[in-house]
């Protein structure tokens, strides 16, 4: 694909960093509701005589998976099980609804697929803002699962307007979205939880808020963004392109990038979900210092997506993330002190500043413009199933064996992921070709000025 014109690279550059900080702020206020906002609907649904709801009925099912476990878990972790398998619908769904929204961006561009899915993310909110029962916000969950497409439709749109030059930091920009949202986004959903409007839903002032984000993207996406599909971009405003596309010269395939993105996904995440139970058992952490735990991930990932991951070949950042990755699981599988809790935290902000963004990149070199929405839906696929599954995987071992035995496996399948991403993939040839050219290049230019000089 031809260069695109400098212009109009930062303003959709600019359009793509605000509308996503919108989106996942809005998204993160719900994050430390969830112990709260369930606990409210259980007290108001699950109570005896209430079997006939669908809360209670998820409880029961809840309650016989938990006696299940060799190891008793205390009651305290009901409303924690509850919200992981909500987390886990939401993942699930997305894997589902990922390939559908990247092949509808592929035929009738991106622009209109982003728009169609803002409208399910308002009415997702929308229900939440409503939700005075739980069968109301179990709704809402299932639409934002089924309509939430954009962070990949901004992946699709940061691959249309970048080249091999810039399409690390381009993609690196999306990443730090992600941890500026997550280092604020809780803290402001949890400020705005205490202000009560409406007794029948405590939390309606969040979700309103919330409501207003997105409703304010989806305005600036229709009024600012331009299409960037070349296929269905306007002539004045697409990148330009050659009446015959350039064939792609692949370098991995997808069904390689899909499994690492699906294994890595699996082990992370469910290590993502158990560092609660982990910080409670050990250290007996309280949901404030757990917070100020994950605010520091954000924090550092923050920094290092700003400052080093733009900076560094897409391979390459994938090696260091799952590197820094299997570290973590085998100091938290023997460590036991604060000191080591935090090296490992340090290990996992670099991970999550480092390994999506980086398969993202990879993915996007396999890809030429007419297939790359549907491609990058598929490989998000992959990770939300990873997501899904991870949770209820990981959790079940940690609480049927133990913590050491739980992170041990985490270790064994995070080096199964690493003899992929080491031995299997590979840097794209135009990275190598602009690597291994330019020191050539540049000697070539300096003999010629030698040369002229001495004539």
């Amino acid at each position: 694909m031809a260069p695109v014109e400098a212009p109009l690279r930062k303003k959709v550059l600019r359009v793509i960093f605000v509308s996503l900080l919108l989106d996942l702020i809005s998204f993160t206020f719900i994050l430390p509701l969830f112990p709260k906002l369930l606990e409210f609907y259980r007290n108001s649904e699950a109570g005896p005589g209430s079997q006939s709801t669908i809360l209670a009925r998820i409880l029961d099912g809840l309650n016989a998976y938990k006696s299940s476990f060799s190891r008793p878990i205390d009651s305290r972790y009901d409303i924690v099980l509850l919200g992981g398998a909500l987390g886990s619908l939401f993942s699930l769904l997305q894997a589902i609804a990922s390939p559908v929204i990247g092949h509808l961006s592929d035929k009738y561009g991106r622009r209109t697929a982003l728009l169609a899915s803002m409208a399910g993310n308002i009415l997702s909110v929308l229900l939440w803002v409503v939700a005075v029962d739980f069968r109301t916000f179990l709704a809402s969950r299932v639409v934002g699962g089924l309509s939430e497409g954009n962070v990949q439709l901004a992946t699709a749109i940061a691959t249309d307007i970048s080249d091999e030059n810039n399409r690390g930091s381009t993609m690196a920009l999306i990443g730090a979205c992600f941890s500026i949202a997550f280092t604020f986004g809780p803290a402001l959903g949890a400020y705005l939880s205490s202000i009560a409007t409406v007794a029948a839903n405590p939390f309606a002032t969040a979700a309103a808020v919330s409501l207003f984000l997105i409703v304010t993207e989806t305005l600036y996406l229709y009024v600012s963004l331009p299409e960037t599909l070349p296929a269905k971009a306007d002539k004045k405003t697409a990148p330009k392109a050659t009446a015959t596309p350039a064939p792609v010269t692949r370098t991995n395939s997808y069904t390689l990038l899909n499994t690492v993105h699906f294994v890595f996904l699996l082990f992370f995440s469910g290590m993502e979900f158990s560092l609660p139970f982990m910080t409670y058992e050990l250290f007996g952490y309280t949901s404030s210092r757990n917070g100020r735990l994950l605010g520091y991930i954000g924090l550092v990932a923050s920094i290092l997506q700003g400052g080093v991951t733009r900076r560094l070949p897409p391979l390459l950042t994938v090696r260091l993330g799952v590197g820094a990755c299997l570290l973590a699981f085998t100091i938290l599988a023997r460590g036991d002190t604060v000191r080591s809790l935090y090296i490992a935290a340090t290990c996992l902000a670099t991970t999550s500043a480092t390994v999506v963004s980086g398969l993202n990149t990879l993915a996007s070199f396999e890809a030429s413009a007419d297939e790359r929405g549907g491609k990058l839906g598929i490989l998000r696929s992959w990770g939300q199933l990873g997501r899904g599954l991870g949770p209820i995987l990981f959790t079940s071992v940690y609480w049927w064996a133990g913590r050491e035995l739980a992170y041990t496996m985490g270790s064994v399948g995070l080096l199964v992921v690493s003899a992929l991403v080491f031995s299997g993939l590979k840097a794209p040839r135009c990275i190598i070709s602009k690597i291994v050219l330019s020191p050539l290049l540049v000697f070539r230019m300096q003999y010629e000025m030698k040369s002229n000089d001495e004539t």
